[in-house]
């Protein structure tokens, strides 16, 4: 069996649909970290009943992010991902691409805060020392969306430094865990050409726009 390709990308936007699903999302994760396996096996991982699973994971077929391969019997075939990472065009301006990749994002976006809101309701029974490493930061850079690009591919080249372990377990040293290390780059105001459009909206509004309970005002008198 040839090892999953390094990269699926979606193009359709209704692939993008029908990866935008909470547990679909979940399937291809846990398949990524620990497949092949079986809809029941998936099952019993996520705690979700097999017929859900079943379901999903011929969906994610379809969309070419699953398949089937070779197991120990012919019972029941299991499942893995076709690539180790899922990517998709975020700079299309088609109106139709454009909504499924908002609607891929919102559906992550929350995905996101459920592991976060998960960490911090078991953080106590972390050791120190991994509380220590483990937790939420952020930062605020000025650049250019050339240094953006550069600044994105040298810390996607660290994370590639690891890449291995992802699907040789002997690799992984003694007291290695999996550790989810979320990426977001959000630019703290609108463009320039969208802040002069608004202008006159906003001049109209400055006490709204001053209002120090704005999530934006908030965040640049904490840095």
């Amino acid at each position: 069996m040839s090892p999953p390709r390094s990269e699926i990308r979606l193009t359709d936007p209704r692939a993008l649909r029908g990866y935008a699903h909470p547990l679909r999302m979940a399937l291809v994760g846990l398949l990524r970290r620990e497949g092949p396996l079986t809809a029941t096996q998936a099952a019993e991982r996520l705690d979700e009943s097999v017929p859900s699973c079943s379901y999903h994971l011929r969906q994610l077929a379809k969309y070419g992010l699953a398949e089937r391969v070779e197991g120990s019997d012919a019972r029941e075939r299991p499942w893995r991902a076709t690539a180790l990472n899922t990517s998709w065009d975020d700079t299309s301006d088609d109106p139709a691409l454009l909504a499924a990749v908002n609607e891929l994002h919102s559906v992550i976006l929350n995905h996101y805060f459920e592991r976060a809101r998960a960490h911090l309701a078991q953080r106590a029974s972390e050791p120190a020392d991994w509380r220590a490493v483990l937790g939420f930061g952020d930062a605020l850079v000025h650049v250019t969306q050339a240094e953006l690009a550069e600044l994105t591919r040298r810390i996607e080249a660290l994370f590639a430094e690891y890449d291995e372990r992802l699907t040789d377990p002997s690799t992984r040293p003694e007291g290695s865990r999996p550790v989810g290390i979320i990426q977001l780059m959000v630019p703290t105001e609108p463009p320039a050409d969208a802040t002069a459009a608004g202008s006159t909206t906003a001049d109209a509004d400055s006490t709204a726009r001053a209002d120090p309970t704005d999530a934006d005002s908030t965040a640049e008198a904490g840095r």
